[in-house]
């Protein structure tokens, strides 16, 4: 008598093809089903009993016990993501359950207003994908544009140096090189200041040897002869025409200042920027200058006067015509 106790289609079957539903996996009715299939036939208390068949029977019950509690376990599990599921959405807060919460009025325009919705929402991840891959390619493009720059820049002037050097090699071989006044010396410093660019100073220095200036230079000695000759010409017409004069005077220190204004933009040192210029502050300064040259002249008159009164030099009629000179003055 030999029995094979296997799960087959919620049953438990007896190799003699006795077989127990096993439709109710509860617990309680496992282990009912165990005490029942331990005594097969009747004849577990008789002499005839065998203990392999009780070892199989134990077997199968384990393998049915394991079987449940597998089934279980994944039950609850998927009971778990049903409920995170739930409550991600947070169902309190939507008029609907179906079609994510979307839309409102009937089934058949819910459905509708979803499919738009869905239909939006591809939309703008197709753009968003499109954006990214032409930012990429936009970079990639910088990169390349800025590494082609710079091959390009970096061949340039690898082709300027190989012909200024082509210049020199061919001026050494006509002996051009050979009668200079510097050859053999020291270079001669170019300047104490630490904050002026040698490279620039030396350059600067070969110009004005060669009969060039750079153009700030040029601009600031605009600039300063424009205001000695407008201050002169205010100075001697201090007695004719005042008003006009300090007119036109304004008018052209304007367009001085303007000119002080390129000036600054191109001088290589700040410290050599010039600031502008005052119209009623030069128009006063030169009324000083006039006041002060007037009473020096008055005095240095009047010493002359008493002192050649003193020594007797003077007559009466002198002093008549002078003073009638300085009347029609």
């Amino acid at each position: 008598f030999t029995v094979c106790v296997t799960i087959q289609f919620g049953f438990l079957k007896l190799s003699n093809g006795k077989k127990l539903l096993m439709s109710d996996h509860k617990p309680q009715n496992i282990i009912d089903s165990y005490k029942l299939l331990k005594l097969p036939e009747g004849y577990s208390g008789s002499v005839t009993a065998d203990s392999t068949i009780f070892v199989q029977i134990e077997e199968a019950y384990r393998v049915v016990v394991n079987d449940m509690a597998k089934k279980i376990k994944s039950r609850d599990k998927e009971e778990e993501e049903d409920e995170d599921k739930l409550k991600s959405k947070a169902i309190q807060h939507r008029q609907y359950l179906n079609f994510e919460g979307i839309g409102f009025g009937t089934p058949s325009q819910r459905e509708r207003q979803y499919i738009q919705f869905r239909v939006d929402r591809a939309s703008e991840q197709i753009m968003e994908y499109r954006q990214r891959q032409m930012d990429r390619e936009l970079a990639m493009g910088d990169v390349m544009l800025a590494k082609d720059l710079k091959q390009s820049k970096k061949q340039n002037n690898q082709a300027i140096e190989r012909l200024v050097e082509d210049l020199i090699q061919e001026s050494m071989a006509k002996g051009d090189f050979d009668n200079l006044s510097g050859k053999g010396k020291p270079l001669q410093k170019f300047s104490d200041c630490p904050h002026i660019d040698p490279m620039t100073h030396n350059l600067n220095r070969i110009l004005i040897d060669n009969g060039y200036q750079p153009e700030w230079i040029l601009i600031q000695k605009e600039i300063r002869e424009t205001i000695e000759k407008l201050r002169k010409t205010i100075t001697a017409s201090r007695n004719k025409q005042w008003k006009e004069v300090c007119e036109e005077f304004r008018e052209n220190i304007k367009i001085l200042n303007k000119r002080i204004n390129d000036f600054n933009l191109v001088v290589p040192i700040l410290s050599r920027q010039m600031v502008h210029f005052n119209a009623d502050k030069e128009i006063a300064h030169v009324q000083d200058i006039f006041e002060t040259q007037m009473k020096n002249k008055s005095e240095a008159e009047a010493k002359k006067t008493e002192a050649e009164m003193e020594h007797g030099r003077y007559d009466i009629k002198t002093i008549v015509l002078k003073w009638i000179a300085r009347i029609l003055k």
